[in-house]
């Protein structure tokens, strides 16, 4: 999309088509918090009061929500679509919604808040540039308030939104505010986090509060409402900033007429910008050789940019397969078949040193064998327990990994996409956990214990 495209969508006061500009501006966002604190409902109430919502799907759930006997619309269905949700009360699943304003175009992963979904909450926040956190203005900062800020902070996330939800059931109250503020500022900066990196606004997802437009209930609060601070939190760094990386999916040989010669090398590009003349390397077998042309679905492009899939052209007739990774050849990653990693374990059975499991790196999926369980992290206490006998589910651990092959891998800290991987079951192909390539919450159990 370029400036200048717009966006239709129908109001749902009015019924009346809407034109929206759509930007290349764009901010993916997740929302995380505990059960009940009103998430789908904050999502619910973006999407409505930016005008996101169809006409049809605005009247079903007025027609659901006066089922229920409610005197308002429970903006929550907007969400909660799944039938099992709606049944239970809660979010079980990552619902991703879309909407955009005059300023900015929001791609929103809204992840479950129950302890036994926290793997989705992982899926939800792996590409996100920005969470919001809710917590109950009744309640503060609970468990699983301090279990998915860790989470969060292991992913990387490099920005968070403290969303001080119900405040309207405490009467509005400033110190309620200003102390659950003082206590999240304490632990996100536990966290690694600096403090222009974290943000709380105090709302009411039901009434409207600060969600859109500023409440006049809280004269005392002077920030902006949660949408204006979306529109202008900073995005993601340019990619022109960080090594070229793509994993090769497919390659090309149409053996056609007009290219019986033609082989190309198909994927999305992870990381960074490629262009016609740049030289790269194959990896794991460490073949070098130019980019000759960059195919897309659109034709020829003298260069694409990460997040675009693409089929690469290269000069030289060099072995590459599904599962390589074609890099930058000045900025290689590292070819390696040990792992030091940082892992979020997602699965009922505990994992334990020796496990033989598969990890999924980019396109490629190897055999490979935990050789130890170095630390776990305590994320109540952020601090480590060295040496544990197991990872139980939902905790997040080091591990030693050896693999059948090497991988071509990254720092996490240094590329999201290939400092990531999967850990697989091989009897049945479940995912077991959240990989990533280092020790990112290393210095924050530091800082935490200083």
């Amino acid at each position: 999309m370029s400036d200048g495209e717009t966006l239709t969508r129908t109001a749902p006061d009015s019924g009346q088509q809407v034109t929206l500009p759509v930007h290349t501006d764009l901010l993916r966002l997740a929302t995380a918090g505990s059960v009940d604190d009103g998430k789908s409902t904050l999502v619910g109430r973006l999407l409505h009061d930016t005008k996101s919502v169809l006409a049809d799907q605005l009247d079903a759930v007025h027609r659901a929500s006066a089922d229920r006997g409610l005197d308002a619309p429970d903006l929550s269905l907007l969400v909660d679509g799944l039938r099992a949700e709606r049944e239970q009360g809660i979010t079980i699943d990552v619902a991703y919604r879309y909407f955009a304003t005059n300023k900015r175009t929001f791609v929103l992963a809204d992840t479950p808040g129950h302890v036994q979904y926290t793997r989705n909450t992982v899926t939800g926040a792996s590409t996100a540039q920005l969470a919001v956190l809710l917590v109950d203005a009744r309640k503060g900062v609970l468990e699983q308030t301090r279990r998915h800020a860790a989470v969060l902070a292991l992913l990387g996330v490099p920005q968070l939104v403290l969303a001080v939800n119900k405040i309207d059931m405490v009467d509005f109250d400033e110190r309620t505010y200003r102390d659950i503020t003082a206590e999240f500022t304490e632990l996100a900066r536990a966290l690694g986090y600096a403090d222009q990196d974290v943000v709380t606004v105090p709302v009411s997802a039901l009434l409207g509060d600060n969600v859109v437009a500023r409440s006049e209930n809280m004269p005392w609060y002077d920030g902006p409402s949660l949408l204006e601070h979306l529109e202008t939190a900073p995005v993601a760094p340019d990619p022109h900033d960080v090594p070229f990386r793509m994993p090769v999916q497919y390659v090309i040989r149409p053996r056609t007429a007009e290219h019986p010669d033609y082989r190309g090398y198909a994927g999305q590009i992870a990381a960074g910008v490629v262009a016609e003349g740049d030289e790269v390397v194959v990896l794991p077998s460490g073949a070098r050789s130019r980019v000759s042309r960059v195919d897309t679905p659109d034709g020829a492009a003298p260069r694409a940019v990460a997040g675009r899939s693409v089929t690469v052209v290269l000069e030289d007739d060099v072995d590459v397969a599904r599962g390589d990774l074609i890099a930058a050849a000045e900025d290689q990653p590292q070819v390696t078949d040990e792992l030091d990693a940082t892992v979020c374990w997602l699965a009922e059975k505990p994992l334990k040193s020796g496990a033989r499991l598969q990890v999924k790196h980019g396109t490629r999926t190897v055999q490979a064998m935990v050789t130890a369980i170095t630390a776990r992290f305590d994320e109540q206490e952020l601090s480590h327990v060295d040496t544990p006998d197991e990872l139980q589910l939902n905790e997040i651990g080091r591990i030693s990994l050896r693999t059948s092959e090497s991988l071509p891998v990254d720092d996490y800290a240094a590329s999201r996409r290939t400092g990531s991987f999967l850990v697989i079951d091989p009897s049945d192909g479940t995912t077991l956990a959240a990989g990533l390539v280092g020790l990112p919450l290393a210095p924050m159990a530091a800082s935490a214990g200083e």
